[in-house]
């Protein structure tokens, strides 16, 4: 007699074949999931029974596959069940007897149960017209089976079966357009499946492969079978590190396709209180070729006791360390559904918070202990650290400072700030820097006479994302970042160096007034430089948008109608020859001091990496001078 799963049953039957599971292959990691919990349950059992002897060499989970009759059987020597557990567990979806059935025991021996809210077993009807369950408790004289063709119902009856257990048979599907369910009749196909989600379930899974033997009379190959198991069992992050080699972490990385690149360095966290989880963590030594693509995906594996979940699991990793691979084993998940739809929850984020603290520590730790491999993984991701702290509004500057370095105008390196401060003399009170597209380009530019000639260190910035971040970052260990090309560079000049000065502002007040009339709106003032030593002109920038962001800004291409600029100011070296020649235009002619003052402003534009606006008069202007 047939009986019909109640309403609520029925629905989520229907959602459940139709759309929880993205991926039809999930239904044998399922299966085979709860075939471990039913030898688990035996193993609890064994543990206040005295009557029972639990041998693990004689408890496996068997698969099989026959195309002729369209079956596939997965069956094990768990502890089964009795008719009204069959009523109870696949009756009622949502009812999870591992669940009910963990509640009751407590955790011993590092065993757990999987299986949680019980709605896996129906993934079956995914690839399956009908699904058979034959089943002999322990302890119990009488079999049954349960059969069911989906969302209608299901009918239970008495069997003959000799060996404790259960077996799953599943008459798998015709072929459609759409869909191949012979693949899941191929052995070899059943085998990659499993590899890939239930490779550490903790007890053998086992498959007849074909293999050649050779006949009684020798003469001949003739196809034979043998059972063999197909999983590892025990995974490398659950043994003992001191068990375990540089090899042994490295051919994991390779066999788990993290990257064809060594791995820098590897992470291996066991952690065992309230919080129970494993993992092991990589640092590729390269950037992978679509790093900076869309096709990109970050994330660790995740595993739930030994069972793959998710293949990229997003939420372990934050994007500034995007470039971590691994996997992380957690025994204290709620899952939700199913294994693929996790419920983030304050164990998953706990997780990724102590993952994303470990992570960083080992950066730093692999700064100050190995110099050379770290400069090796930031010329890589050194990039990603960046972009790291100006998004989200500065919110992960706290995280990321400590691991940052700029190339040092004294070092002639690659420095760390907390390096840069711990050097500083005592009277230096902002951290220097200096912005462009390579170290020698930088060194050459006339606004960093001053600040290099006080003794001070300037690190150079090369990359665009540069400025943006230490812009983010505004100071580091309080004291405040300060580019050289800044109207105010915060060098104070002693009584008679002011004096000087004021004087010079002053008597050049009329020239430079006529200067800026020249140039219109090109700058916002012409001024006395007190930064320039040897260079007649440079251009600094006042406000918060540098000479550096506008180039950036203007090459990314803003929207119609936004132009982003700086606030330019044109410099002048009073004491350079060149002065005395714009004093003597200025006095006796006009017009040659409008030619000098184009000259030397489109010769800032130059110096800085700006195009000049017009190109034909700048030569022809080069010319007048010649003649």
């Amino acid at each position: 007699m047939k009986t019909e799963f109640k309403a609520e049953s029925k629905r989520l039957l229907e959602l459940m074949i139709n759309s929880i599971y993205t991926q039809k292959e999930i239904f044998l990691r399922e299966l085979i999931s709860n075939a471990s919990d039913a030898i688990d349950k035996i193993y609890y059992k064994a543990l206040t029974d005295d009557s029972l002897t639990f041998e693990k060499d004689n408890y496996y989970i068997k698969v099989s596959a026959d195309k002729e009759s369209r079956t596939l059987r997965v069956a094990d020597t768990g502890i089964g069940m009795t008719k009204e557990e069959l009523e109870n567990n696949l009756g009622v979806i949502a009812k999870s007897g591992s669940f009910a059935f963990k509640n009751e025991n407590e955790l011993k021996d590092g065993h757990d149960i999987i299986g949680q809210f019980g709605v896996g077993f129906y993934s079956a009807f995914m690839v399956a017209d009908t699904v058979t369950v034959l089943t002999k408790a322990l302890g119990s004289d009488t079999a049954y089976k349960w059969e069911s063709e989906g969302a209608d119902g299901y009918t239970i009856e008495t069997v003959e079966k000799d060996e404790v257990g259960t077996e799953i048979i599943l008459k798998i599907k015709e072929n459609t357009e759409d869909e191949n369910y012979d693949e899941f009749l191929e052995d070899y196909r059943l085998r990659s499946i499993i590899k890939k989600y239930s490779d550490f379930i903790r007890y053998p899974i086992k498959m007849d492969v074909k293999v050649n033997a050779a006949s009684e009379d020798d003469k001949e190959a003739v196809d034979a079978t043998e059972v063999q198991t197909v999983n590892s069992m025990v995974p490398i992050w659950r043994k003992n590190k001191s068990e375990l080699t540089d090899e042994d972490y490295e051919n994991f990385y390779q066999e788990k396709h993290y990257g064809f690149d060594k791995p820098l360095k590897y992470i291996h966290i066991k952690v065992d209180g309230t919080l129970r989880y494993n993992a092991i963590l990589y640092i590729p030594e390269n950037m992978p070729f679509d790093y900076y693509s869309k096709e990109y995906e970050k994330g660790l594996e995740l595993y739930s006791n030994g069972v793959l979940i998710m293949n990229k699991c997003a939420d372990l990793l934050p994007d500034y360390f995007s470039f971590v691979k691994g996997m992380v084993d957690s025994e204290d998940l709620s899952l939700n559904i199913s294994r693929e739809m996790l419920q983030h929850d304050r164990q998953l984020k706990q997780i990724a918070k102590n993952i994303k603290n470990k992570i960083k520590s080992e950066l730093v730790k692999l700064m100050k202990d190995d110099r050379e491999k770290y400069q090796k993984f930031y010329e890589s991701f050194g990039r990603t650290l960046k972009f790291g702290i100006q998004s989200d509004f500065g919110m992960n500057k706290e995280d990321l400072q400590d691991l940052l370095m700029f190339y040092s105008s004294k070092e002639k390196k690659l420095v760390s700030l907390d390096e840069y401060v711990a050097g500083m003399p005592e009277e230096q009170k902002y951290i220097y820097y200096a912005t462009g597209e390579s170290y020698k380009r930088i060194a050459k530019l006339p606004q960093t006479e001053l600040v290099a000639d006080k003794g001070y260190e300037i690190l150079f910035f090369t990359e665009d994302i540069d400025e943006f971040a230490i812009k983010t970052l505004m100071k580091y260990k309080d004291k405040e970042f300060k580019s050289v090309s800044s109207g105010d560079l915060g060098i104070e000049e002693d009584a008679d160096e002011k004096a000087k000065s004021e004087e010079e502002r002053s008597e050049n007040k009329e020239l430079f007034a006529a200067m800026k009339e020249v140039l219109g709106g090109k700058v916002t003032d012409v001024r006395v430089s007190k930064r320039l030593k040897s260079h007649p002109v440079c251009l600094t920038a006042e406000g918060e948008v540098s000479i550096e962001m506008e180039k950036i800004l203007q090459a990314q291409g803003l929207p119609e109608g936004q132009n982003v600029k700086a606030d330019k100011v044109l410099e002048v070296n009073v004491n350079h020859d060149v002065f005395e020649s714009l004093k003597a235009a200025f006095e006796k002619d006009k017009e040659k001091l409008s030619l000098y003052t184009n000259l030397l402003y489109n010769q800032a534009l130059l110096i800085e990496g700006l195009p000049v606006s017009d190109p034909v008069e700048f030569t022809n202007d080069i010319c007048k001078i010649m003649k």
